[in-house]
């Protein structure tokens, strides 16, 4: 009888008969940042129970060099050998069989199928196959269940792009390598031991010898292995270019990935030579309506949840499958991943690199325009049903999600903003004015004002009602930003606007804008005028929140710029009550703040700091980094005024890291006039002097003038330091400090040690302090006293609402004056002295 003939790939088999115990490739190259997966699989291949592991992933990510770590640390464990079977060059799923048979060096055996010639084979053997490449012939999988059912001893190691979904399979994800954080990033040495870079590294010496990481070009190397996600092959491709663009030139390239990264090794496989191929080869092996939801799914950046994704995909004509069943296909073939957040949905991801090309193939299908269109009117509803929900009692969690899709709501803007008819302006200005406090809160003050700006240009045609409220949230941002006379020109044209539609609640709003750059310009009685116009209207509509935030303004003119403390106090009672009522922690909060202020301008600092602390906490817990910055600003005040000069420091220092960072120059102007107070308080007046003097100049450049409830207090102490350092050393500082930045001027104190506490200054009046052993303030106590009890300088942080490097600067003065090194030391001190 004649026998069958099989097309097979290439290869060079193994004789019939030849007693071989692998054909296991030589490895080139060393596998970096794969130990732990390595072991997780060695490990479950010599478990009973585990007989078909599939390794899956992403393209590229490197499965197939993972699997040849495995089984050759696998070698002296099977008896019968550990065999590579690539089946790469396949795309008949019936060659499967023949192709295992071939590598093992079967030959036929008359007119037995070889399926059972094969069977026989293995029946007895203790044997571990390496499947490579199997997503291309998935339908084969039953054959291989079929085969390990059949041969107790043998063991399959899979790699596939697509789970085989079959009985017995265990997956293994393969995931990208481990990437440094971008916003923390470690210094060189650690920056090496990341597994991205550690390939980077290896794979650019390859190329160019005398490559090396430097302080200039480390955070390059760390984008660009993060913008390719990780993913082996792609980084091997990127430091494929270092012989000709250093880092910084390559990342800078790196925006049109699938363009850059050509050109792999010869000897690689074809699908494998460039990344755009890599994907395609994937893209390739789906159906027409999974290339569609794929194609569509490319729109959303930095993920999605499931119904957001059902919602923007069946836009237009729809699509011909289930949504649901469409992405959990595209999860089995590695396209997409999924993320769980704690108590919320899970998080469909797909990787930057493999949404380039979904991108690229959305733009060739003609389907953009109508698939962005919808992913724009998606967040748009989100944002406008978040609105209201941010100031109620769901708003962490409201902010959380705000937060996560704050790259779809970018790209949502983006989109409408380039699209400047009046439709596309009009979803930017609502989503705009939607969005303003949750930028707000969250610290992105700056995107959300310049998208807000760029928003209000081109929205010619838009109704008057949107175009009002965008105007009012470029003019609250504007005023965060201490950039008055714009926010006064946006809040006066929303204020015209409001009177024509008869809008009550946007009058009120735009007055109390209004109002709020009047204090800053000395104009309290106008302000105070004003404030009461709006409670009125709003007392009128009966608008509980918004009567609350305006009581909370009025209480601030009241008390800290009119000196009313008594009015003051009545009317943040009240509107914390409404605050509590409706469960706006954040409106709770500033009430504290406030509240924690007055006690403190009345001298009760005891009652002062749990206000403040307790504010504090819940910023924390909103992620709010204004609220964070003033509560540690307040709080540092409230220790400068106790004498506390040490810790009054490092939270001046730490508030102001923040409102450098969001610009808040008023408070920048008021932060560097405490931190003045603090340096003429330790002998270092003329850093005080420049501090003052870059405040002068701050405070001029946005007209912003020193309440006057705090005059007298800031002429003594400057008076202090200019009778300390002398009239014309001091002149000449503040003259100095006055062509400063803030940075500069905090960079440039002098290098004086701080003198002990009963030779600080306090000028005009004596500060009462605590009487306690050794000179302790009442706040080196309590850190003493939780010290002696055993906790760490993390849980010190935690109980007291401090940051660590707060409590370090405590225990740090608290040795120096204890004389001892030790918190042994310390705590026996404690114990002596019955402060425990």
């Amino acid at each position: 009888m004649q026998k069958k003939v099989f097309v097979l790939p290439s290869m060079q088999p193994i004789e019939a008969g030849q007693v071989s115990q692998s054909n296991l490739p030589a490895q080139l190259t060393p596998l970096i940042g794969r130990a732990q997966e390595v072991e997780v699989a060695c490990a479950l291949l010599q478990r009973s129970d585990v007989r078909l592991l599939t390794l899956t992933g992403p393209g590229g990510v490197g499965k197939t060099r993972l699997g040849l770590q495995v089984v050759t640390d696998l070698l002296d464990v099977f008896a019968d050998g550990v065999f590579f079977v690539p089946l790469v060059s396949l795309n008949n799923p019936d060659l499967v069989i023949p192709t295992i048979a071939q590598t093992l060096g079967l030959g036929e055996a008359g007119d037995r199928p070889l399926t059972e010639h094969l069977k026989a084979y293995l029946q007895d053997k203790h044997l571990l196959l390496l499947l490579d490449n199997f997503e291309q012939v998935v339908v084969a999988a039953p054959l291989l269940t079929e085969l390990l059912e059949s041969c107790p001893g043998l063991k399959a190691l899979v790699t596939s792009r697509e789970v085989l979904r079959v009985r017995g399979e265990h997956e293994f994800p393969v995931l990208p390598l481990a990437l440094p954080d971008l916003s923390h990033l470690p210094g060189i040495e650690a920056l090496s031991q990341y597994a991205a870079v550690a390939l980077f590294l290896q794979r650019a010496l390859a190329i160019k010898p005398d490559f090396q990481m430097t302080n200039t070009n480390a955070r390059a190397i760390a984008e660009i292995c993060a913008r390719l996600d990780g993913l082996p092959l792609a980084i091997e491709l990127a430091a494929a270019r270092v012989k000709l663009l250093p880092p910084q030139k390559l990342l800078a390239r790196l925006e049109s990935r699938l363009q850059l990264l050509t050109r792999g090794a010869r000897d690689m496989p074809e699908r494998q030579q460039t990344l755009r191929n890599t994907i395609k080869w994937s893209y390739d092996l789906l159906d027409a309506e999974e290339q569609q939801l794929f194609r569509r799914l490319s729109v959303f950046v930095s993920g999605c949840t499931l119904e957001a994704a059902e919602s923007v995909c069946n836009v237009a004509d729809g699509l011909p499958l289930n949504v649901l069943d469409g992405v959990t296909s595209l999860i089995d073939k590695s396209l997409l991943q999924q993320v769980e957040h704690p108590g919320d949905e899970l998080r469909l991801i797909m990787l930057g690199t493999i949404r380039e090309y979904g991108l690229e193939c959305l733009a060739a299908s003609g389907e953009e325009e109508t698939t962005r269109s919808a992913h724009a009117e998606y967040y748009l509803a989100l944002a406008e049903e978040a609105a209201p929900q941010i100031r109620g009692a769901q708003q962490a969690v409201w902010l959380e999600r705000l937060e996560r899709e704050h790259d779809n709501l970018r790209a949502a803007l983006r989109w409408s903003v380039e699209h400047t008819g009046a439709g596309g302006a009009e979803m930017a200005l609502r989503l705009g004015a939607a969005l303003w406090w949750f930028w707000t809160v969250r610290g992105h003050i700056t995107e959300g004002r310049q998208w807000l700006e760029q928003a209000l240009s081109t929205s010619n045609g838009v109704s008057a009602p949107v175009r009002a409220k965008a105007l009012i949230s470029a003019g609250v941002l504007a005023r965060y930003q201490s950039d008055y006379n714009r926010a006064a020109t946006l809040c006066a044209e929303s204020l015209a606007l409001f009177r024509e539609l008869g809008d009550k609640r946007g009058i009120a709003a735009s007055i109390n804008e209004l109002a709020y750059v009047a204090i800053v310009r000395g104009e309290y009685a106008e302000a105070h005028a004003m404030y009461k116009e709006s409670l009125a209207l709003l007392r009128e509509l009966g608008d509980k929140w918004d009567i609350a935030d305006t009581l909370f303004f009025s209480a601030n003119v009241t008390s800290f710029f009119q000196g009313d403390h008594t009015a003051a106090l009545a009317m943040m009672e009240e509107g914390l009550v409404i605050f509590k009522e409706l469960g706006d922690q954040r409106g709770i909060a500033y009430s504290l703040s406030v509240l924690g202020h007055l006690s403190l301008s009345q001298g009760s600092y005891g009652a002062a700091r749990p206000l403040h602390e307790e504010s504090l906490t819940v910023f924390k817990t909103l992620g709010d980094r204004l609220g964070i910055a003033r509560s540690l600003f307040l709080l540092a005040k409230a220790a400068s005024m106790q004498g506390d000069y040490s810790v009054a420091r490092s939270m001046f220092e730490e508030s102001l890291t923040i409102l450098r960072e969001l610009d808040d120059k008023w408070f920048i102007a008021g932060c560097l006039e405490e931190l003045a107070r603090v340096g003429a308080a330790q002998g270092q007046p003329e850093w005080a002097a420049r501090l003052w003097g870059a405040a002068e100049t701050l405070r001029e450049a946005i007209g912003a003038l020193i309440p006057p409830v705090e005059e007298a207090d800031y002429e003594r102490w400057v008076a202090t330091a200019r009778s300390q350092l002398g009239e014309e050393a001091f002149a000449a500082a503040w003259r100095e400090g006055r062509i400063m930045s803030p940075e500069q001027a905090l960079a440039s104190q002098e290098n004086v040690v701080a003198p002990s506490p009963d030779t600080q200054s306090e000028p005009g009046k004596a500060v009462p302090q605590p009487t306690y052993p050794a000179g302790l303030t009442a706040r080196e106590v309590d850190v003493l006293r939780l010290v002696a009890t055993g906790l760490t300088d993390a849980q010190v942080a935690e109980k007291l609402v401090l940051s660590p490097r707060t409590v370090s600067t405590h225990l740090s003065s608290i040795y120096n004056k204890l004389g001892v090194t030790s918190r042994s030391a310390a705590t026996s001190f404690a114990f002596q002295n019955h402060l425990v």
